[in-house]
């Protein structure tokens, strides 16, 4: 069954908690301020759209679709980004909290992450190559098989990783983050 299309929409200060949001696909729609904490938006589409300064916390993201989609100041703790429909998946993230969030093997190349937190995240076994992580925070990031081959992490804080359990084929790090590079092997830089 085709979903209704609905395009060039605008949703403010909605609050999309106990009555859902219609299944449908979105095209060239904005929602600013809207509210989806613990909500669904599972079998959505959403195509060119922004959410801006919209909380996303905890929602059910079964299926749905993002292609080109853009999120800006947005709250989306403890989001489970692995459950959405993987086919031509495409966003970008600025100014996000990220926490508790899951981003268990998805393949998320050349992702640009901007001023975003990602406080105990999880990134096993995704493919985040090529991807830039502009000025965001990795505090207790569980980085596991994770592929940041030529991703660019330069700007970041609070980084540890594990060079060994994770591939960093021509990675960009900064000088500052040798120590959560070789935290591991209980030495000493200065």
């Amino acid at each position: 069954m085709a979903l209704p299309f609905i395009s060039d929409q605008k949703y403010s200060k909605k609050d999309y908690r106990s009555v859902r949001l219609p299944k449908a696909e979105y095209e060239d729609c904005v929602f600013k301020g809207c509210n989806f904490e613990g909500g669904f938006l599972d079998n959505t589409h959403f195509l060119n759209c922004c959410f801006i300064d919209c909380n996303l916390s905890n929602v059910n993201l079964k299926q749905t679709m993002f292609k080109e989609v853009s999120f800006t100041g947005c709250k989306m703790i403890g989001v489970r980004m692995e459950d959405c429909n993987d086919f031509l998946l495409s966003f970008s993230m600025e100014n996000c909290n990220l926490s508790y969030a899951s981003f268990r093997e998805m393949s998320l190349r050349k992702m640009h992450f901007t001023e975003c937190v990602f406080e105990a995240a999880d990134m096993t076994a995704a493919d985040f190559s090529r991807s830039i992580f502009d000025k965001c925070i990795l505090e207790k990031v569980h980085f596991e098989q994770t592929i940041l081959d030529r991703a660019d992490l330069s700007t970041s804080t609070h980084l540890r990783l594990d060079p060994d359990r994770n591939s960093i084929r021509k990675a960009i790090f900064s000088n500052k983050q040798l120590v959560g590079l070789l935290e591991k092997h209980d030495i000493v830089i200065r």
